[in-house]
């Protein structure tokens, strides 16, 4: 740990902690930036964490006010970190930008599954990943940043049965990205999303990993 980090403390008015700075200056740009996200969208609980994050992560504070919430999403999501559930990430990106430390969750990809039902069924890959996971989706976390194709098919999927802890669902275009999200949002399942055409990688992984750091805090 570089002499410059707090890793030790919360994410209050006053600390900061951050799992994915590995030096004094990355660090401090971190800290600094979340000062700035404070001030700019409110610092009333969890929520407004996650908020700022997004924020920070896309550059534009306006973010935070397209940030929707149901359900208990956060409290979803630390209990399913606490059960050391998978968490599912839609493409390689969102996989890799995942945190891997502060919990001992294994983080999957939807692009590893469901290749022979693709083919098949002439689908995104996404969808048929999601598809091929079936059963093993309940009580996931399930985070996607760029497919509204594999979010309707789990909306879909959510008829039968499959629930998992919780969906980011943060998809990104002008292709069903605003659908799918609306949809999610009339379930009854915990979710992040955003409103409208907005999100993207950089959205859904900020999510996440406030999380985890808010995880990494409970259990230290």
């Amino acid at each position: 740990m570089s002499e410059g980090s707090s890793r030790r403390e919360g994410t209050t008015a006053s600390t900061y902690i951050d799992l994915g700075a590995d030096t004094a200056e990355g660090y401090s740009i971190s800290r600094r930036s979340r000062q700035l996200a404070r001030r700019a969208v409110g610092d009333a609980g969890p929520e407004d964490r996650i908020r700022q994050r997004c924020s920070v992560a896309v550059g534009d504070f306006t973010m935070a006010g397209l940030m929707r919430f149901r359900h208990g999403a956060v409290e979803a999501g630390l209990g399913a970190l606490e059960a050391t559930a998978p968490i599912f990430a839609d493409i390689r990106m969102v996989q890799v930008g995942i945190q891997k430390k502060g919990h001992g969750s294994k983080v999957d990809c939807l692009l590893d599954h469901g290749a022979d039902i693709a083919a098949a069924k002439g689908i995104t890959r996404t969808s048929a990943g999601m598809l091929a996971l079936g059963e093993r989706l309940n009580g996931s976390i399930v985070v996607i940043g760029n497919a509204p194709s594999c979010l309707l098919s789990l909306c879909e999927m959510s008829s039968t049965g499959i629930r998992p802890a919780l969906v980011i669902g943060c998809p990104v275009g002008f292709v069903n990205a605003a659908e799918s999200k609306e949809e999610l949002r009339r379930l009854d399942l915990p979710s992040i999303t955003t409103e409208g055409t907005r999100g993207g990688t950089p959205v859904a992984v900020a999510a996440m990993n406030e999380i985890i750091t808010m995880f990494a805090e409970k259990r230290r």
